[in-house]
């Protein structure tokens, strides 16, 4: 007899500058970012062919959302993913940064 599913997890990664949504103890996707200052900048958000479909994208970046107020951040969303998540919950407008050039410039500088 199989142990049934605890649900998926998310776990802050800090030494790899993201989040990630477990599903059984496998890495279904990720939510990247890179602290500037008193934002978090959120940058690529993906989940496996495997798991598409399972509303995992949501999950995961509505908890790592979560995880940046409780860590007293403010978010800016130049992820698309992220960008549209927040468009859609209104919840998190009161720690919603936009995006703007100079935020780009640094974010490029920072993948280099």
């Amino acid at each position: 007899m199989s142990q049934p599913s605890t649900g998926p997890i998310v776990e802050r990664v800090d030494a790899r500058h993201r989040y990630e949504i477990l599903v059984d103890g496998e890495r279904a996707g990720l939510a990247a970012y890179r602290d500037r200052g008193e934002q978090r900048v959120f940058h690529h958000t993906e989940v496996g062919d495997a798991f598409a479909g399972q509303g995992l994208a949501a999950l995961l970046v509505q908890r790592a959302l979560a995880d940046a107020r409780d860590s007293g951040k403010r978010v800016v969303p130049v992820c698309s993913y992220v960008a549209k998540f927040l468009e859609r919950h209104d919840e998190f407008a009161d720690i919603a940064d936009p995006v703007t050039p100079d935020v780009l410039r640094w974010l490029e500088a920072e993948r280099d």
